[in-house]
C-alpha cells in the first residue's frame, strides 16, 4: 500500500517498487562502503596492481614499489580483509597474491570511467 509520500511522486508504481527491491540494505550498503574505502588508498592499488602481475613476498614488494616494509604489511592486512589478496608460506617466506580477481575487474573498470 502506497504512502501518503509516495502518493505525491512522480514515479511510477513499477519503478518505486525497482528501487524498493534493488538498492542494497543496510547490512550490504555498509559492506560495499568498507570494500570501496579499502581500495580507495593510492598505496594500496598500487601494490593490487603489482601483485596482478606476479605474487611476491613483503619485501620484494618493498623494493619494487618504494613502499616501506611495515606500510606494504599494514596494506596486505586491509586488502587480506576485503578477501582482494591472500598468501601462501614457502618456507619463512609469505607470498602474497591475487585472491579475487574480480578485485581487478572493478580497478579496470573504474580506470575507464576516469580515463
Amino acid at each position: 500500500m502506497e504512502t501518503i509520500e509516495e502518493k505525491k511522486l512522480l514515479l511510477d508504481a513499477n519503478t518505486r517498487r525497482l528501487i524498493r527491491e534493488y538498492v542494497p540494505q543496510r547490512d550490504t550498503l555498509i559492506a560495499l562502503s568498507d570494500f570501496f574505502a579499502t581500495l580507495s588508498d593510492s598505496t594500496r592499488i598500487k601494490i593490487l596492481s603489482a601483485l596482478s602481475i606476479s605474487p611476491m613476498c613483503v619485501n620484494d614488494i618493498s623494493v619494487m614499489l618504494g613502499i616501506n616494509q611495515t606500510t606494504v604489511s599494514h596494506q596486505l592486512k586491509n586488502l587480506r580483509t576485503i578477501g582482494a589478496v591472500d598468501y601462501r608460506r614457502q618456507g619463512k617466506i609469505s607470498f602474497y597474491h591475487i585472491k579475487n580477481k574480480r578485485i581487478l575487474d572493478v580497478m579496470l573498470s573504474a580506470a575507464d570511467c576516469i580515463g
